[in-house]
């Protein structure tokens, strides 16, 4: 557990079991000279013989006790993650941390590395850090323990084991947010077919876990502008009869990580006291095969009316948003962000770490693509090319779920916007969303990819 606390003592002159001055360019900070200074230079020293590279640490004992020098990069959030890794790993109880110019980056970068799940080991190490961090006001802090709860929140849920967060558990998770004023209601498999949610229901028939459809609402009095959010979320997805081989089947617990980030953005927001009107829309199903499971060659009737043939078992996702965006936009929404670990093929055009962003809208687009580079996720546009919509003509119905191999999440998100006509921005977020190694931000498993974006985007309406 890590505690961060506002102090006006300075590096040189405020008492801790373990001090940290930080170096760039093996160079001091300001205070860290001072201290450098009351050590007649040993710092300095130090760094001349073997100062630390970034992200990494140098142990000193000096007569006043501990020094950790520690490596400043250009990401202050990689930065304090790094730090809050390496100084658990040291076991001190209470540290004095060097102030830097961008305190907020600092102070979320070192909650969000310090972020463990390990609940479901028997064993478990209990360690409590208190970072002391000279001049940082409270408030600040307090935001960024705030926005840190709701990215914890997201983590947790892409964490938990498949046995465990079914799409009932995830419903329950989602209630829990009630205690904070977020309306939440949750919608039997009865009252889905009643609305005429064919496809989503499609996808869940297979599983002996029945579906759950997820609705929130937060709202403060006066609230200046309203965001409507959808989030995918399949508690474990096996392809359906287009199995996935074993290793595609090892992250799929996270398949669900759209809609963790909707949950985590909807508990940071009324920590926070938005002043904004948030709307939430989150189906949640496992995608599995079973005497009852939908089959290639089927053909659905969506929410919206349209129909769609199924050419691929695995292209689930986007049947189960279909008829969560037609919902959202009926429910009034005027502009909506969906998040979803869609395709692999974003993950092939952007690498594991960077998410797709298509927007039906380009004014829309830049300003999800602004909050998302303000707050440190990354993010790229990708162009919403209307020639690739010949790919999902289908003979039979509407539609097509797939087109070819090629252009697999340009198609996809174009198979989404044939489902809304108000302004639509999808992240497809499949390859930051579920970390395979531990990082700077955390251990390896759920991210909380996409929950800083929505904050910043829903604070700048």
């Amino acid at each position: 557990m890590i505690t961060l606390k506002s102090t006006q003592a300075t590096l040189a002159e405020g008492q801790a079991p373990l001090k940290v001055a930080f170096v760039r360019q093996k160079d001091l900070l300001p205070q860290g000279k001072a201290l450098d200074h009351r050590l007649q230079g040993l710092l300095t020293r130090a760094l001349a013989e073997a100062g630390p590279k970034e992200g990494e640490g140098l142990l000193l004992y000096t007569e006043e006790g501990p020094v950790f020098l520690f490596g400043l990069s250009e990401d202050l959030r990689a930065t304090g993650g790094r730090l809050a890794q390496a100084l658990l790993k040291l076991a001190f109880p209470e540290v004095l941390v060097e102030p830097l110019e961008d305190a907020y980056a600092l102070a979320e970068g070192l909650l969000l590395g310090a972020y463990r799940f390990d609940r479901l080991k028997t064993k478990r190490e209990e360690k409590a850090l208190t970072l002391l961090l000279p001049g940082v006001p409270e408030a600040l802090l307090e935001r960024a323990r705030k926005v840190a709860e709701g990215v914890y929140f997201a983590r947790d849920l892409v964490n938990e084991p498949p046995n465990v967060l079914t799409p009932e558990a995830l419903a329950e998770r989602a209630l829990e947010l009630r205690a904070l004023g977020v309306e939440v209601e949750v919608l039997d498999e009865k009252a889905i077919a009643e609305l005429g949610m064919g496809a989503f229901l499609a996808v869940a028939q297979g599983s002996e876990n029945p579906p759950r459809f997820i609705r929130l609402r937060y709202a403060q009095e006066g609230a200046r502008a309203r965001l409507d959010l959808v989030g995918k979320g399949l508690t474990f997805d096996s392809g359906g009869y287009s199995l996935k081989p074993t290793e595609g089947m090892a992250t799929m617990k996270g398949d669900m990580a759209g809609a963790a980030a909707v949950l985590g953005a909807f508990k940071a927001a009324a920590l926070l006291g938005l002043p904004v009107e948030l709307r939430g829309y989150i189906a949640a199903c496992e995608n599995l095969i079973s005497g009852r499971a939908y089959r290639v060659g089927d053909v659905l009737k969506t929410l919206s009316g349209k129909t769609v043939e199924v050419m691929n078992t695995d292209a689930e996702g986007r049947l189960t948003l279909a008829d969560a965006l037609a919902y959202a936009e009926r429910e009034g929404a005027e502009r909506i962000v969906e998040l979803s670990t869609l395709t692999g093929a974003a993950m092939v055009a952007l690498g594991e770490e960077v998410a797709a962003l298509f927007a039906t809208e380009e004014a829309w687009g830049e300003k999800v693509l602004k909050a998302a580079r303000e707050v440190g996720e990354k993010v790229w546009p990708m162009p919403l090319e209307k020639a690739y919509r010949e790919k999902l003509k289908s003979s039979v119905a509407d539609l097509k779920n797939v087109g070819d191999r090629y252009g697999g999440a340009i198609v996809a998100a174009l198979f989404l916007a044939e489902f809304v006509r108000v302004p639509l921005v999808h992240l497809d977020i499949a390859g930051p969303a579920f970390a395979r190694k531990a990082h700077a931000l955390g251990p390896e498993g759920g991210t909380g990819f996409g929950v800083r974006t929505l904050l910043r985007l829903a604070e700048g309406l």
